[in-house]
């Protein structure tokens, strides 16, 4: 190709891609135009070199506009440069204008870069949501256990959105009252006969105070009777007593059989020290015969006296020890 047609080429080819760019970016201009929302050509054109989806920015100014939400379009593209969803939020401020509801977009754009969706925020201050607590158990003073489920109406709270607790919170709280509640009663009957009392005790503490939400009621869904807490307690209790009582008499009972052998070891002792004794007699009557102290009628009278001594006692006993 001669050197003269390669330029025009090239210059037709860049003409060709420039149109092309400019085409897209032109027919959101025209749209935004069309539609009342005042964007510039060279502001579209822009927001490519700083990686903003132009038709996002456009689409959300126009969906806006229409709804009579005055936002600028730098707004939305800071928005979107710091994370934000963008769409979410116009949608959300375009639902809270339908419902009479204050929200300012600084303040939207918060709750949505806080994490949190804006736009179930909204809806859940327009239609309030229901959220269940787990079964709650809970012992009145009379020791009888009452399980209760309760249904918590709750609606979002925009200014208490950002750094408010969540919905664990306001069920932990709630179920924290319905506990103080039950177990502050004299009698479950008490709690039976009238449920409503739970509600009632627990709203007035003010447990959305903190939280994202606002609390409009609590209601009690059911309410059944559990175990007999405090008559397992008794019974546990006599039967560790009697657990206790047991071992201590297991020990006086070990102890009386300690003494009880030592007493035997004591009287088998004493018994040796009489046979002993009683060995040496001989001996002793002996040494009194070679030395004269004894003569053989001592020693007779001696035996006269014992054998005298073994009558008296043997008829000195009763007839039952005779026969044995």
């Amino acid at each position: 190709m001669p050197f003269q047609l390669i330029i025009p080429v090239a210059i037709g080819i860049v003409f060709l891609i420039l149109l092309y760019l400019i085409g897209s970016y032109l027919s959101l201009w025209l749209q935004a135009l069309v539609s009342g929302a005042h964007v510039g050509l060279f502001n579209i054109i822009f927001m490519r070199f700083r990686k903003i989806p132009a038709k996002l920015i456009v689409e959300s100014k126009i969906m806006a506009v229409k709804a009579g939400i005055d936002i600028s379009t730098d707004s939305f593209e800071s928005h979107y440069l710091a994370g934000g969803n963008v769409s979410r939020v116009v949608k959300a401020l375009i639902a809270a204008d339908k419902a009479n509801i204050s929200l300012e977009f600084n303040r939207a754009a918060a709750i949505d870069l806080a994490g949190r969706n804006v736009l179930e925020a909204v809806q859940m201050s327009v239609n309030p949501n229901v959220i269940e607590t787990p079964l709650i158990s809970a012992v009145a003073k009379d020791g009888i256990q009452l399980k209760a489920l309760a249904r918590v109406t709750v609606r979002a709270n925009l200014d208490r959105l950002v750094g408010g607790a969540g919905k664990e919170t306001v069920l932990a709280r709630v179920g924290e009252g319905i506990v103080s509640t039950i177990g502050s009663s004299n009698s479950h009957k008490d709690v039976l006969e009238n449920p409503d009392r739970i509600s009632k005790t627990v709203l007035a503490k003010g447990l959305d105070s903190g939280t994202a939400y606002e609390i409009l009621s609590i209601d009690i869904a059911d309410v059944d009777v559990g175990k007999n807490i405090g008559a397992d307690l008794e019974t546990d209790r006599a039967q560790a007593d009697k657990q206790i009582a047991q071992a201590k008499a297991e020990e006086r009972r070990a102890m009386a059989m300690a003494v009880e052998q030592e007493m035997r070891a004591k009287v088998e002792s004493m018994r040796a020290m009489v046979v002993q004794a009683e060995a040496e007699v001989p001996l002793a009557m002996a040494d009194a015969f070679r030395t004269g102290k004894m003569g053989i009628m001592d020693y007779y009278k001696m035996k006269n006296i014992i054998a005298d001594t073994t009558m008296r006692e043997t008829i000195g006993k009763p007839d039952t020890e005779k026969k044995e």
